[in-house]
């Protein structure tokens, strides 16, 4: 383009009419100029309309305005004209342009459905009969890229060996972008043997819009296990730089074994006998191994299988070191499993049938694989030391329980059981007591003996149906006949069990003859009374303590007055004594009587025990 002074030496060099160069001015335009404000750009995105402003001011003069564009190497050419007097609008022959522009009455330029080839320097031509003034516009055209993808990924990669871990594709942008690779977020340059980036653009011939590639092949590491891979296309827009990233791909990374482990399976933390068992053995590879090689104890070859291996309802032979390793046995590992078991056995047990006064010797011992205690158990109550029976009594029949337990391994706990069985003859012995007011008398029959001994009473006139038992307590009761005889009679109580029939008798006086039975029945009084007693004279020193507090401020008026009350009871005393009952010397004839009767009780229980 010429500059003004140019364009003014053009006109002086064509002394023409007006009309001549106006019509000459069009043919000239493209060499003689006459400038505008500068050069403008408009930045568009791909497929909008452009808006191309004049931004020339209109002259009063002015005849018409036209549109070209400009290409390097080419003719300019027109596209659209507009006519300031008579109003009308044409546009130019030019097939890439049909029906997409529109030249408003300012004179801009609208240009639908940008293409790519739209990117060209676009001037504004406003004519007067003496000069033509154009404004260049510079066109940018910009298209958003697709969100890249990784595409073609590796199913997975492996350690040691460099692989190609897929393509980063971002496709339609404008103008050339560029991509990027991240491990993590941090930016993957190229490192020889580890990072190999190859990089390639297609454009699209018809859109003239770019698709970007590019190519990563990787050496992957374990610590690569879970590690993010990501790319990001890098373009251009209206606005100025910017970048998409893509969506993050994950990769399995393939590695060998380095080590092998063997562990049991099971809920518990101990194994005792009977327990099922599974080991596991597993190796840190990736992908991981699925067969192994196991060493059991007692087995002369190992067993291949999978990663498991069950052993059912073991015992305590089970127990020892288990091996396991990989196919080629280049990696192994053990494990020392121990089996808990616990044996009791106590002798004797089960049901014993012992005879009263024999001995009998009891032992409970224990075998385990750890230290454990024993304890002992009679009819369900703790006993505090082991029982042991050198003479055999009645009260050491019943149920003894003899268990252990090992703490440490859980539902290992053993028990046995000895029902003791104390068996004896029937044992009688023969008592008799008057009642208090002496109207009847009560005659006893103390009975021992196991099986319980079933009793009957008979007297001189027959049976006794009466008779009354205690409790059955430790192979010891008592029967009881109470009597009323008007005349001396013979009691004889009869005790039979399975082993055994007793026999025993008593004479008992008639309840109308005094006789030693009152002596008897009154000593037994006086020992129901020795408690009674004991109360009353605890009461009496309790109540002189508590007189003497009082008693101690007029001590000295007590002890005056205890003379004179002294004399008083010495003359009491013997006037008592002179007035003592003749009955006294009765109960002493009666004593000496009951003495005799009582000797003949003694003796009759001396036969009976023989």
């Amino acid at each position: 383009m010429e500059s003004p002074s140019a364009a003014s030496r053009c006109r002086r060099r064509l002394p023409l009419p007006p009309v001549l160069l106006l019509r000459l001015g069009w043919l000239f335009s493209a060499l003689c100029l006459r400038p505008g404000h500068g050069l403008h750009t408009v930045n568009t995105v791909y497929g909008d309309t452009i808006i191309l402003p004049c931004h020339l001011e209109i002259p009063n003069d002015l005849m018409f305005g036209k549109w070209k564009y400009e290409i390097a190497n080419k003719p300019s050419e027109f596209i659209a004209f507009r006519s300031a007097t008579k109003k009308n609008v044409q546009y130019d022959d030019v097939p890439e342009y049909k029906d997409r522009i529109n030249l408003s009455e300012n004179y801009t330029l609208s240009i639908n459905n940008a293409r790519i080839s739209d990117e060209k320097k676009f001037v504004c031509m406003l004519v007067t009969e003496e000069n033509v003034f154009e404004q260049p516009t510079i066109v940018k055209v910009f298209k958003q890229p697709s969100q890249p993808e990784i595409v073609s990924r590796a199913e997975f990669l492996e350690t040691e060996q460099i692989k190609m871990l897929g393509q980063c594709v971002a496709k339609d942008g404008y103008p050339q972008g560029s991509l990027i690779w991240f491990k993590n977020g941090v930016v993957m340059q190229p490192v020889d043997g580890t990072v190999i980036i190859y990089e390639q653009t297609n454009v699209d011939k018809a859109s003239g819009l770019y698709t970007l590639v590019s190519s990563l092949e990787y050496k992957a590491t374990k610590d690569d296990t879970d590690v993010q891979f990501t790319c990001t296309v890098t373009y251009f827009g209206p606005a100025g730089q910017e970048t998409i990233r893509s969506e993050p791909v994950v990769f399995d990374i393939h590695y060998p074994t380095e080590r092998v482990k063997i562990e049991v399976i099971s809920q518990k933390n101990t194994i005792k006998e009977g327990d099922n068992i599974t080991l596991k053995c597993s190796g840190n590879g990736n992908p991981p191994p699925q067969e192994f090689l196991f060493y059991i104890p007692g087995e002369p070859e190992p067993i291949r299988t999978s990663s498991l291996y069950a052993l059912i309802d073991v015992r305590r032979n089970a127990s020892g070191e288990y091996r396991c390793s990989l196919t080629d046995e280049s990696l192994m590992d053990s494990i020392i499993i121990t089996v808990h078991y616990l044996d009791l056995s106590l002798i004797p047990n089960g049901e014993v049938v012992k005879q009263i006064g024999e001995a009998l010797p009891v032992s409970c011992t224990i075998s385990s694989s750890r230290n454990a205690t024993i304890s002992w158990l009679k009819d369900n109550a703790r006993l505090r030391s082991i029982p042991s029976f050198s003479s055999l009594q009645y009260q050491d029949a019943g149920n003894y329980i003899c268990e252990t337990t090992l703490q440490e391994v859980e539902g290992l706990k053993k028990r046995q059981i000895l029902t003791l069985i104390v068996q004896g003859k029937p044992q009688i012995k023969m008592s008799k007591r008057t009642s208090t007011d002496g109207s009847y008398k009560t005659v006893a029959c103390h009975v021992e003996g196991f099986p319980k001994p079933a009793v009957q009473w008979t007297s001189t006139g027959g049976v006794i149906n009466k008779a009354k038992e205690t409790k059955y307590i430790n192979g010891k009761f008592t029967s009881k006949v109470r009597i009323a005889p008007e005349e001396n009679v013979t009691l004889t109580c009869i005790a039979e069990n399975q082993l055994e029939r007793t026999v025993n008798s008593l004479n008992v006086s008639a309840i109308s003859i005094p006789d030693s039975e009152d002596l008897e029945e009154k000593t037994d009084d006086n020992r129901e009374n020795v408690s009674d007693q004991a109360k009353l004279i605890v009461g009496i020193v309790v109540g002189l303590l508590l007189a003497a507090l009082v008693a101690g401020v007029a001590y000295w008026v007590c002890m005056k007055k205890s003379k004179e009350v002294s004399g008083e009871h010495e003359k009491e005393a013997a006037q008592n004594i002179q007035n003592l009952p003749r009955s006294a010397s009765k109960h002493v004839d009666k004593d000496l009587g009951n003495i005799e009767e009582n000797k003949k009780l003694e003796e009759n229980n001396h036969k009976s025990e023989a």
